[in-house]
C-alpha cells in the first residue's frame, strides 16, 4: 500500500469513526460525512491520474458536485432542525414527534 492510498483511506475511515461515535451534534454528522466525501474525491482524483485516460476526467468533478449538493441540503436541515426543535443535538430528534 503506498502512502498516498493509505493517507485517504485512513481519512475515510477517521470520518467514518467520527460518525460513528460521535453523533451527538447533527453539524459534527455533516462534518464527518463531508470528510468522508473529500476523501473520496482524493482518492479519485489519484485514481484518474494513474490511469492517464480522459475518459475519467470528469468524474471528480461530478463527486465534487454532488458533494456540495449534499452539503447544502444538509445545511438546511440543520437550520430547519435547530428552528423547530430549538437545537441540533441528535438525541433530541425523534422521527414519531416530527
Amino acid at each position: 500500500m503506498t502512502p498516498s492510498h493509505f493517507a485517504f483511506s485512513s481519512a475515510f475511515l477517521l470520518g467514518l469513526s467520527g460518525l460513528a461515535f460521535h453523533r451527538t451534534h447533527l453539524l459534527s454528522a455533516l462534518l464527518c460525512l463531508e470528510g468522508m466525501m473529500l476523501s473520496l474525491f482524493i482518492a479519485l482524483s489519484l485514481w484518474t491520474l494513474q490511469l492517464d485516460s480522459s475518459n475519467f476526467l470528469a468524474s471528480p468533478m461530478l463527486l465534487l458536485a454532488f458533494s456540495a449538493c449534499e452539503a447544502g441540503a444538509g445545511l438546511a436541515l440543520l437550520v430547519a432542525t435547530a428552528r423547530t426543535h430549538g437545537s441540533d443535538h441528535l438525541q433530541n430528534l425523534n422521527l414519531l414527534q416530527c
